[in-house]
């Protein structure tokens, strides 16, 4: 089956109002024509409600790049699922590397938070990767298989099934380092064999898993065309129109990932 490709873009802690309504205004024009892909924009939580406003009617959706690991309560500085739900969002990152390294997030709070979304209809972004120490060190398997098992964990097929996960090797975050594909689509591959270890080959078939380690205009067109790569999360080239217009534009042979 063909998944259809999901690109995203994580704005993290950047735009004012004036400057995301100034960015999201000129990305419904660019992208008004494409039809064959789905589109997300993740701002920070001042602007979701204004983002989502402006891209009202349009098909680029919007979605929040953390979120609280409870319902509701005395939780000051924090953000419920139903909240972001309430302000247009569609999606959440969740267990972004920058969350697991500055905050100490774990796999186990990923996944209380994961199921909590899908409890609120949010599409939960499941983030995944490994550290330049541990790849070196011959880790990275190992460390992408105990994310997955426990980030994923103890859901219906149903569930899993609506989750979408991101790869994003920390060691190419913010570095100006990119995996290859061929690197991408080994991770990629392995990831998807233990989806389908946990919940079965049709929701393992239908996970869309997407590459987040510095994704720009000039690579995205070779990733994409790598079998299990199904779109990108992509940090700072998603701040400039232009830019993400072109990676979300990619011309990447699109049969080449039938399934």
């Amino acid at each position: 089956m063909a998944r259809r490709p999901l690109i995203a873009g994580n704005w993290k802690m950047h735009k004012t109002v004036a400057e995301s309504v100034e960015l999201v205004q000129k990305l419904r024009e660019s992208l008004s024509s494409v039809a064959d892909r789905d589109i997300l924009v993740a701002p920070p939580f001042t602007v979701l409600a204004v983002v989502a406003e402006v891209l009202k009617g349009s098909q680029i959706t919007v979605g929040a790049q953390n979120m609280n690991d409870n319902v509701q309560g005395a939780f000051t500085g924090e953000v419920s699922g139903a909240l972001l739900k309430d302000v247009g969002c569609s999606h959440v990152i969740l267990g972004h590397s920058e969350r697991r390294q500055y905050y100490g997030e774990t796999d186990a709070l990923v996944n209380k938070k994961l199921k909590l979304a899908l409890d609120v209809g949010l599409t939960p972004i499941v983030c995944v990767g490994e550290l330049l120490r541990e790849r070196e060190e011959g880790k990275t398997f190992t460390v992408i298989e105990k994310q997955v098992k426990e980030s994923l964990g103890g859901l219906a097929p149903i569930q899993a099934n609506k989750v979408v996960v991101a790869y994003e090797p920390v060691w190419a975050i913010g570095t100006g380092k990119t995996a290859t594909p061929a690197q991408a689509q080994e991770v990629h591959s392995f990831i998807r064999k233990w989806i389908e270890r946990l919940y079965g080959e049709p929701v393992a078939s239908a996970v869309r898993i997407l590459y987040g380690g510095s994704v720009k205009p000039d690579n995205m067109d070779s990733l994409m065309a790598e079998a299990d790569i199904d779109g990108g999360l992509v940090g700072g080239a998603s701040l400039k129109a232009e830019d993400f217009t072109r990676i979300v534009r990619y011309q990447a042979v699109l049969s080449a990932r039938a399934r």
